[in-house]
């Protein structure tokens, strides 16, 4: 056996060495330097090598980690294009007010944050006076995603450029009376400034890299050229932790997106404690980022360091800011200078020696003020190097103090998340420190006061003058003056007013078919965005593959392996369909982008996003409530809906809440459609109201939810009695009555009313033939296409009663007249149905698919939950004995007879 000793390094390698010698007097160089200079110097050259590699091209691993140093040296750092003087006034001014906002707003007990924005206020003022495209310039402008703790930075600096006034401001976080602003930036609540909702944290990062895609791809499609158009997102270093901030960090690399930058605020700090406080989340931050493929920039010490910097001739400086943990650099942070000559300088001879040469003054500057992100000309430098990056997004890690120029009492405190005030000696010493022209006697009884230089003031003018030249204020939402969409031919929805005669159709499929329709439309067609999480053969959706086209910024570069089939899987560059892989979160942020394209771009578009509905709803539920604050429309569609139509799946596949969860949302229309023409009906008011022509007080801001079913059925023609269009819309109507349905009952038969919904009304209708055949009792069968509609409706109805107004509620309208009690079934949980009991006249009961689901049979399934035919027969039943109308012991003979 060879002696692993006597084996040479080149020996272990895969790929042969072509020069061995060569080889040799490199690794041989390695030693030297590091025999000589030490490990530390052997290190440097080994990452100043790779780096140089890299540059050139050179195929190699990129290096993750750089030391803990400004990727931009000082002496390349470009001239800032401005006033630097008037920029820091302006941002003195705004920490100024920010300040006072929250604190004037805690004496009602409203909170708010103040250290984050005193952190971040450079990253925002340097953006909005040199890079941030404004929307009343050419294109759609810039697409900025706040972070939502610096909210009172941004108001502070709407004060200043006049878009609010003092009264806005004193009503910060108090929005009931009319003239409030929003805790964070919501554009239902401020539709005029905020575009992006950035709160719950983690969804700004997903959605800001969905949008920069979602612009690629309105550019690609030939809707509209946004090619100038870039993606700034602001957020924490603590906010990294929620998995949706890096879930698609490989997808805005693989797809080269150098429309989008990310600017995380790195102060150290998340809202309890520090960040990392044993780690660096810088350099894992930098890894990561590096890892999937961006560009990444660190801005962390300012001008203040250069000095140190150029003493540091070992290398020991970096080497120690290299391993001291980020909870020791927030406590050098509030130390004096003894402490950190000890600490820092002492664990080192080198550093010790350079300590001698360094004021106390001089090192409470560098470790309590000076960091890249505190420095207009180092996120100045930052900024210009993200843009002139090409073929990747870049983001930049911008070293702060939160709670900075806050005083003592804020900067670097953990608790600084959670202090809501300033006392007045502070605001003097904030003041002091920031040179602003506030007098003692501007605090009349111990009120801190607003500061303003004048709307004709250097500052002011200033001001607005980069913003117009940069394209108007920011940041903003702007509706675009475009008028409604043409609405299709009603062809496409007549065609399912007919049935489908023997043929056996899933409501799935019915939808697909409608949708395949309404893409050849001519005017709008093309504005269709079908959104799918990797499933869309399971929706039978492959036929829109080759027709549509699934997008890709790289087209097809290889030959599908089933090219030579009618339904082969294309990618093109124009493609229509995003189909997003294994994730719902990132199909939800598609869906988002695509559903405000209307504001963002002035460009409508109709995204429908197609997915199981457990995985929906259940999953995503908090990108459904940031939808309906972002003001999206669309179409979101639950498909394999119910807890009993998924045969064999169990458990977590089985849906029998989403509509519940749905209803919470005020945006979300759901509706649980049994037929096809319901849901053609559905889909056809709904492009009316979000895209066409909407009735006086109508709000176009909502979203629907359809759930569909993938059991085929037959689908059955629309009746032809009156109101059932207004029916289908509104949640209720009478599908048959049981003459009409030919059961021709008794004169004196007992009588009920029974709701279905969704894929349940065919349990009911066969319900009601055995109760007519096998009991004598006629029943009449309704549609519930919507429970939620309904509540909302009789909820609207009671709040106008107190408002003195009579409005009878629409379900008690729909079944007045209706004889016995009413019995409603559907595949979810009671609840679902139970949502109008209240409002309806007759005696209610309900059946519902209540409890985890399991793996079986449709129809065992529905047995166990006790919502099948044969169920609903002997619940129907036992409602009529209480009534007495039916003898009891005909309920004990329904459940022997059935084996209940």
């Amino acid at each position: 056996m060879t002696d692993p000793k006597a084996i040479q390094p080149s020996e272990l390698d895969q790929l042969p060495d072509r020069d061995p010698e060569e080889t040799a007097e490199w690794r041989a160089s390695l030693d030297a330097v590091t025999k000589a200079a030490g490990p530390h110097r052997a290190a440097y050259l080994m990452r100043r090598t790779l780096e140089r590699a890299e540059g050139a091209g050179v195929a190699l691993p990129k290096l993750l980690e750089t030391d803990y140093v400004n990727t931009i040296p000082t002496g390349a750092e470009p001239a800032v294009d401005g006033d630097e003087e008037l920029e820091q006034r302006i941002t003195a001014w705004n920490r100024w007010n920010a300040a006072a906002m929250v604190t004037r707003g805690s004496k009602h007990g409203v909170g708010g944050h103040i250290a984050t924005f005193a952190s971040a206020a450079w990253l925002y003022e340097t953006g909005f006076n040199h890079f941030f495209r404004g929307k009343e310039g050419d294109g759609s402008g810039d697409q900025l995603y706040v972070q939502g703790h610096a909210s009172p930075g941004i108001y502070a600096r709407a004060f200043l450029d006049g878009r609010l006034d003092e009264s806005h401001l004193d009503n910060f976080r108090r929005e009931a009376g009319g003239n409030g602003l929003p805790s964070y930036p919501h554009p239902r609540r401020l539709p005029w400034l905020w575009e992006f909702p950035t709160v719950s944290m983690g969804l700004g990062p997903i959605s800001a890299i969905y949008q920069a895609r979602f612009n690629r791809y309105l550019t690609s499609r030939g809707i509209k050229d946004v090619s100038e158009s870039h993606v700034w997102a602001f957020l924490g270093d603590g906010e990294m932790d929620e998995p949706e901030s890096t879930t698609a960090l490989t997808l805005a690399s693989r797809e080269g997106l150098d429309n989008l930058t990310f600017v995380i605020n790195c102060n150290l700090q998340r809202l309890d404690g520090p960040v990392r406080a044993n780690f660096k989340i810088v350099q894992e931050l930098e890894a990561q980022f590096r890892g999937a493929g961006w560009n990444v920039v660190k801005t962390l010490w300012g001008t203040a360091w250069d000095e140190l910097f150029q003493l540091d001739t070992t290398g020991a400086l970096v080497r120690r800011l290299r391993e001291v943990p980020d909870a020791q650099v927030q406590t050098y942070q509030t130390r004096d200078a003894a402490y950190i000559r000890e600490d820092f300088f002492g664990k080192d001879p080198a550093l010790a020696e350079m300590a001698k040469l360094l004021s106390d003054d001089k090192i409470l500057e560098c470790f309590h003020f000076s960091r890249g992100g505190h420095e207009a000309r180092k996120v100045y430098a930052a900024y210009k190097a993200a843009l002139a990056h090409k073929g990747a997004p870049t983001v930049i890690l911008a070293q702060t103090v939160k709670g900075h120029t806050l005083g003592e009492g804020f900067a670097s405190k953990n608790a600084n998340h959670q202090m809501k005030k300033l006392t007045v000696d502070e605001f003097k010493g904030m003041r002091d420190l920031l040179g602003l022209p506030i007098k003692d006697s501007d605090f009349v009884d111990g009120v801190v006061p607003y500061g303003h230089p004048g709307a004709d003031s250097p500052e002011v003018r200033y001001l607005q003058e980069r913003r117009a030249a940069l394209g108007g204020p920011a940041p903003a939402r702007r509706l675009h003056p475009v008028g409604p969409l043409p609405a299709p031919a009603d062809k496409a929805f007549a065609a399912f007013d007919k049935g489908s005669g023997s043929q056996s159709v899933a409501t799935t499929m019915a939808f697909v078919r409608l949708v395949k329709d309404l893409v050849r439309d001519k005017e709008t067609g093309k504005r269709w965005v079908p959104i799918v999480p990797d499933e869309a053969r399971t929706f039978g959706m492959e036929s829109l593959f080759p027709s549509l086209g699934i997008y890709s910024p790289k087209g097809q570069t290889y030959e599908p392996v089933d090219r030579d089939q009618l339904m082969y899987y294309k990618e093109a560059k124009n493609g229509q369909i995003l189909n997003e892989g294994i994730t719902e979160a990132g199909s939800m942020a598609d869906f988002i982008a695509a559903a405000s394209s209307y504001a963002t771009h002035g460009e409508a578009m109709i995204p429908f996003y197609i997915f199981y509905s457990m995985f929906g709803w259940q999953r995503t539920a908090d990108q459904m409530w940031q939808l309906g604050d972002q003001l999206g429309r669309g179409f979101l569609v639950g498909a394999t809906a119910g807890r009993t139509t998924l045969t064999g799946e169990g458990l977590q596949h089985a849906d029998g809440h989403s509509p519940a969860i749905a209803a919470t949302n005020p945006a979300a229309l759901t509706y649980d459609p049994a037929f096809a023409y319901e849901v053609a009906a559905i889909v056809k008011e709904g492009l009316r109201r979000m895209y066409g022509e909407a009735a006086p007080g109508e709000d176009q801001d909502v979203f629907y939810y359809l759930t569909v079913y993938n059991e085929p059925m037959p689908q059955p023609a629309k009746p032809s009695a009156p109101g059932v269009d207004q029916g289908i819309v509104k949640g209720l109507y009478r599908f048959n009555t049981a003459e009409s349905a030919g059961l021709t009952p008794a004169a004196n038969a007992p009588r009920l009313q029974l709701l279905g919904s969704g894929t349940a009304i065919h349990w009911a209708l066969k319900a009601q033939k055995l109760l007519a055949e096998e009991w004598g009792v006629a029943a009449d069968v309704w549609s519930a296409t919507s429970w939620t509609e309904l509540r909302r409706d009789a909820l609207d109805a009671d709040a106008a009663l107190l408002r003195g107004e009579e409005r009878v509620p629409f379900v008690r309208q729909a079944l007045q007249g209706a004889e016995g009690p009413v019995l409603a079934v559907s595949d979810y949980m009671r609840q679902v149905p139970d949502q109008i009991a209240q409002w309806v006249e007759q005696d209610w009961s309900s059946l519902g698919a209540d409890g985890f689901g399991l793996s079986d049979t449709r129809e065992a399934a529905r047995r166990h939950f006790g919502v099948d035919a044969e169920s609903i027969v002997v619940a129907a039943l036992a409602q009529l004995a209480k009534r007495g109308e039916v003898q009891a012991a005909s309920v004990k003979e329904a459940r022997e007879r059935y084996g209940l």
